[in-house]
Order: C-alpha cells, then sequence, then structure tokens
C-alpha cells in the first residue's frame, strides 16, 4: 500500500447521518462488503474480485451518465480502483464502501469533465439534457433484446440525474438511499420522489416511442 497517505473515512464529507438509513437487510450487505473488503486486505484475490465485479456496474453507471465515452469512463474506472488499492487498509468504514466509490466515481466524472472544458453540472443544475430531437427506436415486432436495448437507450436521454437514479437503483446490487444520498449530494428525501419523477419521464418517452413498460 502507498505509504503517507491520510486515512480516509467514508463518507466523512458527505454529511452522513446514521438515523438515515433506508431499507431493510442494509446491515447484512453491508456486512458482506465489509467482510470482502477485510479479506481483500489481507490479499484475498478473490475477495478483491468479488469487489470489483460487485462495484464496478456502479461506477461504470456515474461515469457514463456524466457523458463520458467510453474510454473516459473505463479511465474513471481504473482511477477509483488504482485509489483504493493505496487506500484499502486505511477503510474506516469498510461497510459504506459503495457510498465511497460512488461520490468517488461522481467527482473523478466532474474532473474529467472540466479537465475536457465541458459543462459541468453543479446543484439543481447536475441534470445535463440530453438530445430530445433523435428519432424513437423501431420497436415493431420487438423482442426481449430488441425492448432492452430501446429502454437503454430511452433511458440515455434522460436528465444525468434520473439516469443515474435509475440505473443505481436498478444494479443487481443497489446502492441504499443512504449510499445513494452521499454519492448524488442529494437529501435522501428526495430520492423516492426525484426516482418517481424520473420514471414518469421515461414512461413519456417509451410511449412515445410505442413502447410500454
Amino acid at each position: 500500500m502507498a505509504q503517507g497517505l491520510s486515512r480516509p473515512h467514508l463518507g466523512a464529507d458527505t454529511a452522513i447521518h446514521d438515523r438515515h438509513t433506508h431499507g431493510a437487510g442494509r446491515g447484512v450487505e453491508g456486512s458482506a462488503v465489509a467482510d470482502l473488503v477485510a479479506r481483500a486486505t489481507a490479499g484475498e484475490q478473490e475477495a478483491w474480485n468479488a469487489l470489483v465485479e460487485r462495484f464496478t456496474p456502479t461506477i461504470w453507471a456515474i461515469a457514463r451518465a456524466h457523458r463520458l465515452s467510453e474510454a473516459n469512463a473505463a479511465d474513471v474506472s481504473q482511477t477509483i480502483w488504482l485509489r483504493l488499492v493505496e487506500h484499502l487498509d486505511r477503510i474506516e468504514q469498510p461497510e459504506r464502501l459503495g457510498a465511497w466509490l460512488a461520490t468517488s466515481a461522481r467527482r473523478e466524472s466532474l474532473r474529467v469533465l472540466r479537465m475536457a472544458g465541458r459543462q459541468v453540472p453543479t446543484g439543481d443544475d447536475f441534470d445535463l439534457r440530453s438530445d430530445t430531437t433523435a428519432s424513437p427506436p423501431d420497436v415493431e415486432d420487438m423482442g426481449r433484446k430488441e425492448r432492452d436495448e430501446a429502454l437503454t437507450e430511452l433511458v440515455g436521454r434522460l436528465p444525468c440525474r434520473c439516469q443515474l437514479i435509475l440505473r443505481l437503483l436498478s444494479a443487481d446490487t443497489p446502492l441504499s438511499y443512504r449510499d445513494l444520498s452521499d454519492a448524488l449530494g442529494m437529501p435522501i428525501g428526495s430520492i423516492g420522489p426525484t426516482r418517481g419523477r424520473c420514471l414518469e419521464q421515461l414512461r413519456r418517452l417509451a410511449l412515445r416511442a410505442g413502447l410500454s413498460l
């Protein structure tokens, strides 16, 4: 591990409040992640691989939702994992690893945008409006694969924050509302209503494309 680094504290700068948890069973999930972190720190390659498999989709979802190219998203992912390697034995809240990775991915994505001189979202302007003038996908006689591809394309038209919320909450190992709050810098209480509005936007796009949800 790299020397001379300050000991990271997951969520120390993201206003974490223990009373604001969401969803049953998150303690079990957190314990499983903490166990993987402990085993990876001890040098168990299988545990490290499990962490990479579990959280890489989260990092990629955040990077791609910021309109980064595939190459830049790959760079963001590599940077985050290298940073974790450096900090792995210094993590004080391993059960919060998902929040730390998501927050780091968001900040790194914004850094890449700034370096490229592109629009950087802030606050309520975090939504990066996508091109809504593109032709809707042809959904006639669409099979399951084609339908999934169409939905993915439609989600890509949503504002950046909507993309993040829907993708992160629908992942195989979704972030809790608490972790999502940290990652996006938004109050926990606003996540549910925002998710509902995002789903409504997606539903309207789907209807215009002739696709039922």
